[in-house]
């Protein structure tokens, strides 16, 4: 009989859980016990249905994904931890592996990837993708984040759309005219990961094209 990999899934978005369930349960080997929308429902879920692993996502309500982590890792518990994310600041990252996240992947990784993060840390070790360990790397040669701190995005002068580093980084390569494969291998991301963040800047800014975008950019003094 096939021994299973039991997880619990928590994101706070039904539709992204429903497409990793349906990933996840394509492999004979894993299987999804438990589903939930914040982290305390994460907390809640591990402590009840004892999973071996939980893929989280850092930004929910009541309580984020590094949080309920971090909680999980000063209990004691067992469960191993990966962080689901789309965000690849350095911030988050580094937080979410001082908080003891055994794997960080971002939400545009193929499938493959994914599986392999899975299995690597169910049998004890441990999966950055190739762009996370990059910033990893980059950490231990020039440490600059303190790890200790809440998980959040460096404040930044006129910062009044909640942006993170990355995005704001975007933001800056976009209106010098970059496009988004040029802003990829600058910042050696996939080109999904800046669309990403392109889209969420033009959301969290709240403007529907670049002359908007630059003109708000240089109203909060972003750029």
């Amino acid at each position: 009989m096939l021994n299973h990999t039991t997880i619990v899934l928590v994101d706070d978005h039904s539709l992204v859980r429903d497409g990793i369930r349906a990933l996840l349960e394509s492999e004979d080997d894993l299987k999804v016990i438990g589903e939930g929308a914040d982290g305390t429902e994460a907390i809640q879920l591990v402590a009840e249905k004892r999973p071996d692993l939980l893929i989280v996502d850092i930004r929910m309500p009541k309580m984020t994904g590094i949080e309920a982590v971090a909680q999980l890792s000063n209990s004691g518990s067992t469960v191993k931890s990966i962080i689901l994310s789309m965000h690849d600041s350095k911030e988050y990252i580094l937080k979410s592996v001082a908080a003891g996240a055994k794997g960080y992947l971002l939400k545009d990784t193929g499938k493959t990837e994914f599986i392999k993060a899975i299995h690597t840390v169910r049998d004890g070790g441990k999966y950055y993708s190739g762009d996370i360990s990059n910033v990893l790397v980059d950490h231990v040669l020039n440490p600059t984040v303190d790890t200790n701190e809440t998980a959040k995005p460096t404040p930044t002068h006129g910062n009044h759309f909640d942006l993170t580093n990355k995005e704001i980084q975007v933001l800056q390569l976009v209106l010098s005219g970059l496009t988004n494969k040029q802003i990829a291998e600058k910042l050696q991301n996939s080109k999904r990961t800046v669309e990403t963040h392109r889209f969420n800047l033009m959301r969290k800014m709240e403007v529907k094209n670049l002359i908007d975008l630059s003109k708000k950019a240089q109203e909060f003094k972003l750029v």
